[in-house]
């Protein structure tokens, strides 16, 4: 029936629920209660007493003698949906199992809030090392300038020597280590704020996952 228009799908739909309905069965063989339903790429709606091979993979219904579906089976899913459904899934089981760790580590906000200070007290700690070689660096970086002002091409006094590899190259080393120290303390800001976004989230999480208990 491939290829038959709607009002005339519907048609043969109506003389199929009149006479004798013919289909196939769970073993292949006719099933004379039931019709199939499925859509073409073009959209247009088909019935017949089985599905053709190139749409057995579509969404379809499954219809009795009197035309009323009894079955609807789904379109199969593309790789990337089953994908993308498997990510949801791993989310739900990821958040389930950190449900059940606020629940049985933690007895109260306060737990939660004094780890969150250890940690965070933990973590402030490692910067200071860090700022206070970042100062160094500055301090090193200011008295070699000053002593690569002396040279080309950096002086304008006449007679003014070419500046020797070894400067230039202490000049270049501590620019490119002050660079690595500024990163590592802005990464470690970052880490400080995410850190304590999470315990908040927790704190928050724990909150709603008493609330809920209590109201069971």
């Amino acid at each position: 029936m491939s290829g038959q228009s709607p009002r005339v799908a519907l048609g043969l739909l109506i003389a199929i629920g009149l006479a004798p309905g013919i289909g196939v069965g769970a073993a292949g063989q006719p099933d004379k209660n039931v019709t199939y339903r499925w859509v073409d790429e073009q959209g247009v709606v088909h019935y017949g007493d089985r599905i053709p091979p190139q749409y057995a993979q579509k969404e379809q219904s499954v219809l009795n003698s009197q035309g009323v579906e009894v079955k609807r089976v789904g379109a199969q899913k593309t790789a990337e949906q089953l994908a993308a459904d498997d990510r949801v899934q791993q989310g739900i089981i990821r958040q389930k199992q950190h449900d059940s760790f606020l629940l049985t580590t933690y007895t109260s906000v306060k737990d939660i809030e004094a780890l969150r200070d250890v940690r965070l007290d933990q973590m402030r700690g490692q910067p200071v090392a860090a700022e206070q070689y970042v100062e160094n660096l500055r301090a090193r970086l200011s008295e070699v300038q000053g002593r690569a002002r002396m040279f080309k091409p950096y002086s304008d006094r006449p007679g003014a020597r070419r500046m020797p590899d070894q400067i230039a190259e202490d000049l270049i080393r501590t620019l490119n280590e002050l660079n690595t120290q500024s990163n590592v303390l802005v990464t470690k800001g970052k880490e400080e704020t995410a850190l304590n976004a999470q315990f908040q989230a927790d704190i928050e999480r724990y909150r709603e996952l008493h609330a809920a208990h209590a109201q069971q």
